[in-house]
């Protein structure tokens, strides 16, 4: 037969009474460690930056930016619809696709219209040939290569500006580059040759 054995309770048993141990200064250091790298990775995943505010200048400024590019672009268009008549209708759907996404790329203050009602506001007020401050060429297939060569560049720059940019914006300058690329070489294709 099994005795079992008597129960022990706390009078019974002299439990001594110690301080809560303090952290190690080791486990203190890696715990702030631990909590600065979840912080700087829940600010990488998100839209928007572990700052705070912080990232609202920095995507008006490249936004502005963005903004100032596209119509410098919209002038080398003007300009060489202007000095070669003959291209306009080739160009004309291209320049459209730039001023759409100057105006998808504008700022938009709180409490203010949108992008697309204000389209008209921002990118003609410079004056043409301003900004580029670069001839058109004389001859029509030099002055599509340099508008290629234009597009070119500032899609390769909004390549490099994605590093840096907000999520929702670098996804907006994504495509917009993409755009760009496509523009440079329908610029330098034959019209109507099939590959």
């Amino acid at each position: 037969m099994i005795t079992p054995f008597p129960a022990i309770t706390t009078e019974d048993v002299a439990v001594p009474w110690t301080l809560p141990s303090r952290p190690s200064r080791r486990s203190l250091l890696a715990g702030a460690a631990g909590a600065a790298g979840a912080a700087l990775l829940t600010g990488c995943s998100d839209d928007h930056p572990a700052g705070g505010e912080t990232g609202i200048p920095l995507e008006r400024r490249m936004r502005e930016t963005a903004v100032r590019d596209s119509a410098r672009l919209l002038e080398r268009y003007d300009a060489t619809a202007a000095a070669h008549p003959a291209l306009a209708a080739r160009l004309a759907p291209l320049r459209a696709a730039v001023a759409a996404h100057s105006a998808a790329l504008a700022p938009t203050p709180a409490g203010s219209p949108s992008p697309s009602a204000s389209r008209s506001g921002g990118t003609g007020a410079a004056a043409p040939g301003a900004a580029s401050g670069e001839p058109v060429p004389p001859k029509p297939a030099d002055a599509l290569t340099a508008l290629a060569d234009a597009e070119r560049s500032l899609s390769e720059a909004r390549t490099m500006d994605l590093a840096g940019a907000p999520g929702e914006l670098a996804r907006m300058l994504a495509s917009v580059a993409a755009c760009g690329a496509v523009h440079a070489y329908l610029l330098t294709s034959t019209p109507g040759a099939t590959s």
